[in-house]
């Protein structure tokens, strides 16, 4: 039996066609972009965000903000705080995480309640992490939340859900973790926003997937800003982003040069986002850390 071979410039051609093809279905969403806070500790915090709000509201108008969440009741009311503040400072829409782990219906109830009175319009669903010690509560999954608000609040949150392209640290497999997001779709998600990743080929081949299940929403890619080695190292092991082994070494070769690493991670991550607009993905959502220049600067090489 002859062995198919393959030369590399065929391999790259068809690559290219795949590329297309598995984009196909994201091509035809209005593209969104959007930032995300998380919510600050004091006041001089909060300061700082409503600032750099107005900067990233002024240099890229994103659609929506967003702003994460404590599981356990960490940091919920500085979550409701922050996210008054920032409608209020921008006007633009924001984007309150919700976790329910450790939550009962009637809790969930209550916030949901409280942000439609805020003429709050999205939700970014999550479990959550089980804080040490504690319950899992009346919720155990996403899609159990998702489903409770449909069948509490109806259509009036757009909900967006977390996809992983380079897979969810605590699945047991590849395969759990695409059927556990597909279940989220089709309890009522409208939107995903991927985990950071740095590598784009995880990225279309996850869509591709998705595709494959039947999924029919946006998929937008998360994308993190590179300032700082150590905080991106701490970062990506908590979360299970891979961080190819060139960009690592090249970081580590500017050890403390901060201004090295921030002009060496704009240029990647610009490059990053610009093959994946061009490849059709319908938009991008940025881990802003409460920072308006990096992601200002990434925004700035994409739309010169």
């Amino acid at each position: 039996m002859s062995k198919l071979k393959t030369c590399p410039s065929c391999f790259y051609t068809l690559r290219k066609k795949l590329k297309k093809l598995v984009m196909k279905s994201q091509k035809k969403f209005p593209k969104i972009y959007s930032c995300e806070f998380f919510p600050p500790k004091t006041d001089k915090g909060m300061e700082n965000l409503r600032n750099n709000s107005l900067k990233l509201k002024e240099g890229m108008q994103p659609e929506f903000f967003s702003v994460t969440y404590g599981a356990g009741g960490s940091e919920q009311s500085k979550t409701f705080e922050a996210v008054k503040q920032l409608h209020q400072a921008s006007g633009l829409p924001v984007a309150p995480h919700l976790t329910c782990i450790g939550s009962t219906h009637e809790q969930i109830s209550k916030i949901l309640d409280d942000y439609i009175k805020q003429g709050i319009k999205r939700i970014i669903a999550l479990r959550g992490d089980i804080p040490e010690g504690a319950s899992a509560g009346e919720f155990a999954y996403a899609n159990e939340l998702i489903s409770f608000i449909r069948e509490t609040t109806g259509d009036h949150f757009d909900i967006e859900v977390a996809a992983y392209p380079e897979v969810h640290p605590q699945a047991k497999s590849a395969k759990d973790d695409l059927d556990n997001f597909v279940h989220k779709v089709n309890s009522g998600a409208t939107t995903a926003i991927t985990q950071y990743f740095y590598n784009t080929d995880a990225y279309f081949r996850f869509v591709d997937r998705c595709e494959k299940s039947g999924v029919n929403i946006p998929v937008i890619p998360g994308i993190m800003p590179i300032t700082n080695y150590t905080n991106l190292l701490r970062f990506s092991n908590m979360c299970g982003a891979e961080i190819p082994r060139w960009i690592l070494r090249q970081l580590e070769g500017f050890d403390d040069d901060l201004d090295s690493i921030k002009d060496f991670g704009t240029d990647i991550v610009s490059e990053i986002c610009q093959r994946l607009i061009d490849a059709g993905a319908p938009g991008l959502h940025f881990y802003s850390l409460n920072q308006a220049e990096p992601t200002l600067k990434i925004w700035q090489n994409i739309n010169p």
